[in-house]
């Protein structure tokens, strides 16, 4: 393949899968970071070269000077993949100067950071008839009233900016059981100058979380779709996957698939909804507008989103296809996995039966693996703090 490949940030293992998917395929991936301590995912085998660049947020005009200088001296239009949030918001402010030297999926201006603004999101989700909690945003007036008459409790108080919420808080939501909690979170958030929602809890345990993994080309057509089963989550209830199961849900499709093309969504797009207990309805929770942390899973039961978008942007499109049957494939974040299992047995929310029979599952690691063992051995070397920060 002529094209290069870069991977903004390998100090996660979203960007360690996005370098195994495409250098697998004979692409020379180049990753971007702005130092190389805990740079586990630039171990890999299938990295071609690793470049120290500007930090994203504090130095974002110089880091995108620097991503232009890269493509200027390439014969070939890169393919630019962000593996967070904030890269997500990066490309977004510098979109249509980037685009000239990059391949980049999304083709709209601030598109990425509308669709991950919970209020955004939420406003879309009615024009489109897309099925979400009921939600509340603090700029309304008669908040406190809306929240009583129309939410009730316990309520979910997020964030309209995930990425910045998390940064202050390290939460990624807090649960009010009644109107001094409520009260008292506010204003905690309001000294911080973070914008919220409260949301209306949806009943279930974790493992009534899903999510809906798809592409979509340049016409916003899905051309390959994945449906996941969330089982364990760090922290637990409210947290990240760190224990999913792929699994066959067509009705996943039905519900998400015209809400994509709706709001014109292109490239890869992951969509998290909850499955209410009590009804059995579907609800959306957020869209994660950049590779996933499943993607392990996803690529081990045969839908490899970045080559995926790789061809696309380079005009030789794959054929479509998508996973309708149960895999019985479980990804696993080992690390966050076992903090989870030992909060879920302490609360009793999970036995310990359930918990060993889980181990025996055929899995896809987020980070070791036999054909590439260095960036597992790094991250255990890292984790030790065993690696020098100059490193």
């Amino acid at each position: 393949m002529k094209n290069k490949a870069v991977v903004l940030g390998t100090n996660y293992y979203i960007g360690l899968s996005i370098i195994r998917c495409l250098g697998r395929e004979n692409i020379d991936v180049i990753s971007m970071d702005y130092e190389k301590y805990g740079t586990y995912g630039s171990k890999s085998k299938y990295l071609k070269k690793q470049l120290i660049c500007p930090h994203y947020e504090k130095e974002s005009e110089k880091l995108k000077d620097f991503l232009i200088e890269f493509a200027k001296n390439e014969k070939y239009k890169p393919v630019l993949y962000p593996t967070a949030d904030q890269y997500c918001e990066f490309i977004d402010k510098y979109l249509l100067e980037l685009r000239k030297y990059y391949h980049i999926t999304m083709d709209k201006k601030g598109f990425w950071t509308r669709v991950m603004d919970k209020d955004e999101l939420y406003k879309m989700a009615l024009k489109y008839n897309m099925p979400v909690p009921e939600s509340v945003s603090i700029k309304e007036e008669n908040f406190i009233e809306k929240v009583k008459n129309n939410i009730g409790f316990p309520c979910l108080v997020k964030p309209t900016d995930s990425p910045k919420f998390v940064e202050v808080f390290r939460e990624k939501l807090f649960i009010c059981n009644n109107i001094n909690e409520l009260e008292s979170v506010i204003k905690r958030i309001k000294k911080e100058n973070l914008d919220i929602i409260v949301q209306r809890k949806i009943s279930g345990f974790d493992d009534q979380m899903y999510t809906f993994d798809a592409y979509l080309d340049k016409n916003s057509n899905i051309t390959h779709w994945v449906t996941c089963r969330k089982h364990r989550q760090f922290p637990i209830n409210y947290g990240a996957s760190v224990y999913t199961e792929q699994v066959y849900e067509k009705e996943l499709y039905e519900i998400c698939a015209p809400f994509f093309k709706g709001i014109n969504y292109k490239g890869f797009g992951e969509i998290e909804l909850k499955k209410d207990a009590n009804t059995g309805k579907f609800y959306m929770i957020e869209i994660n507008a950049r590779t996933t942390n499943l993607n392990a899973l996803l690529d081990k039961v045969g839908v490899n989103f970045p080559y995926i978008a790789y061809r696309e942007m380079i005009d030789k499109p794959l054929e479509g296809y998508y996973i309708d049957y149960n895999s019985k494939v479980y990804f696993r974040y080992l690390q966050e996995d076992l903090m989870a299992i030992r909060d879920y047995l302490k609360t009793k929310q999970i036995s310990i039966y359930k918990i060993l029979k889980s181990l025996f599952n055929k899995k896809a690691p987020a980070i070791f693996s036999i054909k590439d063992p260095i960036p597992g051995l790094y991250y255990l070397i890292y984790k030790l703090n065993l690696c020098k920060k100059t490193d």
